[in-house]
């Protein structure tokens, strides 16, 4: 599963990459919760942007700082000194609908690949990552593992695709 899904975000992220330095956008699609979430909300703290985009803050500083030196935004002080806030350059906001029409044509690619699928790819993603969320893979492995032959769990659950199609 790993390995399927590794080669789905290679597949995706490499595409949207490659259209954005083919558009002149020196842009990566990681960027782009963050980008979007300034533009469309206003500055915030690199906290509250982590939050929103549901990534750690350790994860979401590494990518604000790369942002920062490739002119994407700039960080001002907040209320107290450990607190920076993001705000969208000048740069951000000159390309903003350059960007903004990269992103309706990658909405657009992922709908013609959600005909193709037996249910929408992101709203699948978000069940799983609810469900995970209630209940870690960690304790699912455990659960698995207590089940020597592992035939009695696999009997018991129903077609997962059955449940994204709701």
């Amino acid at each position: 599963m790993g390995t399927l899904l590794r080669r789905l975000i290679d597949a995706l992220d490499g595409a949207v990459e490659s259209a954005y330095r083919e558009a002149g956008l020196d842009f990566r699609p990681r960027y782009t919760p963050v980008i979007r979430l300034l533009l469309d909300a206003g500055p915030m703290p690199i906290r509250d942007i982590a939050r929103h985009a549901a990534v750690s803050h350790s994860a979401l500083s590494q990518t604000v700082s790369q942002l920062q030196r490739e002119g994407w935004v700039e960080l001002q002080p907040g209320h107290d000194r450990r607190e920076r806030v993001v705000h969208p350059s000048a740069k951000t906001r000159k390309l903003e609908p350059a960007l903004r029409k990269r992103w309706a044509i990658t909405a657009a690619a992922a709908a013609s690949l959600d005909v193709e699928l037996p249910c929408a790819l992101e709203p699948l993603l978000r069940q799983a990552l609810e469900a995970l969320d209630s209940k870690p893979f960690k304790e699912r492995l455990a659960e698995a593992a207590s089940d020597t032959d592992g035939t009695q769990k696999l009997q018991r659950l129903s077609n997962p695709l059955a449940k994204a199609k709701r």
